[in-house]
């Protein structure tokens, strides 16, 4: 049986208001989700909405996309609004995660602040006067278990990370990317940098539990980890023994697939003219046994911040999506 799990950060869908139409931005992402031909098809940034008769927040945009296409059929799950409205079903105004399967979903459920604590920063560039701050993750993770033909769980972790955007300090912003001083500057990309680490950090402790609750299981984390290869949050989650410097902890580490690919193929965005790989898909060592090689759709993108390449009321995403490959007996 083939199997192509794939991910995909659709950024801002059906969040542009008085950019771009939803139409317009069906037509260019509706093609790049049927040539993934994905089984299972992990989704971020995706925006909720009432209907116009009232009624709980849906991902309406999500809807619209998948509507005649195969994906219109698969098992859906998705992260919901923090607030109160959660426990009805709601999903959040903003930055959803959604995994779509072929397979049947037995279990989902989101992993925000559960083994990671918010934790406690002094601001110390604030104005007027030093502020404590909490450092809570803007995103839950989305833990999926889908069953494949024969009964055996495969566990899909969809994440996005903290973008390496510097978080808020007060009174040192001029504007939405212009600080008062490098000082302030500094300490809010040091924050951001943390929730990015404290995030992964507790993704990697969920997994712990998971491997020593069930053996040799089959896990994939995919998403936008906001991280390269070997930055830290991509290094906390694969725990590789270059890093554990223990060997019998190797079945416990994750694979990224991207190595699988030429340096020159190995970019998911690019910014000011660097090809960065921010999206993953990252295999356990029982997983990686029916690994047969990994997809980066990256033929169209466009230089996310370079002034000379930058396009007006966009309707495509900066992200490539990715899709790797097994094949089970």
């Amino acid at each position: 049986m083939e199997l192509r799990l794939a991910s995909f950060n659709l950024e801002n869908f059906g969040g542009r208001p008085g950019e771009v139409t939803l139409g317009q931005r069906l037509a260019v992402l509706r093609p790049q989700l049927l040539r993934l031909n994905a089984d299972v098809l992990c989704l971020q940034e995706l925006h909720g909405a009432r209907p116009p008769e009232g009624g709980p927040r849906r991902l309406l945009a999500l809807e619209a996309l998948i509507a005649g296409t195969p994906y219109a059929g698969f098992a859906l799950a998705s992260t919901r609004s923090p607030g109160v409205h959660g426990e009805e079903g709601w999903v959040a105004d903003v930055h959803n995660l959604a995994v779509l399967s072929r397979f049947p979903i037995r279990a989902a459920r989101e992993l925000r602040h559960e083994r990671v604590a918010p934790i406690p920063f002094k601001l110390s560039t604030a104005l007027p006067e030093p502020a404590e701050v909490l450092c809570r993750f803007e995103r839950p993770a989305l833990f999926v278990s889908i069953e494949l033909p024969g009964g055996r769980l495969l566990h899909v972790v969809n994440i996005h990370l903290k973008a390496p955007l510097a978080s808020f300090v007060p009174g040192q912003k001029l504007g939405p990317f212009a600080w008062a001083s490098v000082a302030g500057w500094a300490e809010g990309f040091f924050l951001a940098a943390v929730q990015r680490a404290a995030q992964a950090l507790e993704v990697r402790l969920e997994l712990e539990a998971l491997f020593a609750a069930e053996p040799d299981p089959l896990i994939a984390v995919a998403g936008d980890f906001n991280s390269q290869d070997r930055e830290t949050p991509v290094r906390i989650l694969c725990a590789e023994t270059s890093d554990t410097g223990n060997g019998e902890l190797a079945v416990r580490s994750l694979v990224p697939t991207g190595r699988s690919l030429p340096e020159d193929r190995r970019f998911t965005a690019i910014h000011h003219g660097r090809k960065l790989e921010l999206d993953h898909i990252l295999v356990s060592r029982p997983l990686l046994a029916y690994f047969r090689g990994l997809e980066v759709h990256n033929e169209t993108l466009d230089d996310e911040l370079a002034p000379s390449e930058r396009v007006e009321r966009a309707t495509e995403s900066y992200h490539a999506p990715i899709v790797a490959c097994f094949e089970f007996p």
